[in-house]
């Protein structure tokens, strides 16, 4: 019986060949087993990515057009208001430097303050030649209007009130100015129903211009609440005298 040692002498040599083919093969599997590992760690990173653009397009998704007729109607009637409000603004401003314009509404409403002696001749109820080219630009202005809508102008003069209800005595300056203005304006043609005038107290050496863009739905019912008020009111009148006669006569 060999011993240990003599096994191991006496042992075949190895083969060098077949010591590459083992060293090849275990490269050969820890290569495999880098890209097995690399792999997993992609698809996961795969879904986390699928599930965060999921995430994002459920947040940010983009609103599709509105295809409701009155949003539609509304974005154009506020575009052309803002349209006309900057013609407005464009006029004056070129025409007529000392006055001072406002926006009090987007594309609704606006303010222009005119200094009286500006559009006026002093001390007369004449409007200024000068300013005839103005009221031409504001004619055809106001002339423009879009299907449904509505371009008005109010035109308020101030004057000195003897009371909060009485103008001072006379036909005073400032309701001949104000005939004359709408006078003018007629005769260059501007639509009838798209000026009106009005007399405040004030300060008489300044004239207020409203510029409203308004639709016809919107007008016809101010009209009505208007209407309504108005009853209203007159109701309200008649009931008080009727209560004031009844107790007159209750006295006698």
């Amino acid at each position: 019986m060999m011993n240990s040692y003599d096994e191991i002498t006496n042992a075949a040599p190895v083969n060098p060949g077949n010591s590459t083919l083992f060293l090849f093969l275990a490269l050969y599997l820890l290569v495999l087993a880098f890209f097995i590992l690399l792999n997993s760690f992609s698809t996961l990173e795969d879904v986390k990515a699928k599930t965060a653009m999921k995430s994002l397009t459920a947040t940010f998704s983009p609103v599709p057009p509105s295809t409701d007729p009155t949003a539609l109607q509304a974005e154009d009637s506020s575009a052309s208001g803002q349209a006309f409000q900057e013609t407005v603004t464009g006029i004056f401003a070129t025409s007529l430097q000392v006055a001072k314009v406002e926006i009090v509404q987007p594309g609704k409403l606006m303010r222009i303050i005119v200094p009286t002696d500006a559009l006026f001749q002093t001390g007369k109820a004449e409007v200024r030649e000068a300013q005839t080219q103005l009221l031409d630009r504001i004619v055809t202005t106001l002339s423009g209007r879009p299907p449904g809508m509505r371009h008005d102008l109010e035109l308020v003069m101030a004057s000195r009130f003897v009371t909060d209800k009485d103008l001072s005595t006379g036909r005073n300056m400032e309701l001949r100015r104000a005939d004359a203005f709408v006078s003018k304006m007629r005769e260059r043609g501007v639509p009838p129903d798209s000026v009106t005038v009005g007399v405040k107290p004030g300060d008489p050496d300044q004239i207020i211009m409203w510029f409203y863009v308004r639709s016809i739905d919107e007008l016809r019912d101010n009209l009505k609440h208007l209407k309504t008020a108005q009853d209203a009111k007159a109701v309200k009148e008649k009931k008080e005298t009727k209560e004031n006669t009844q107790t007159q006569e209750t006295e006698e």
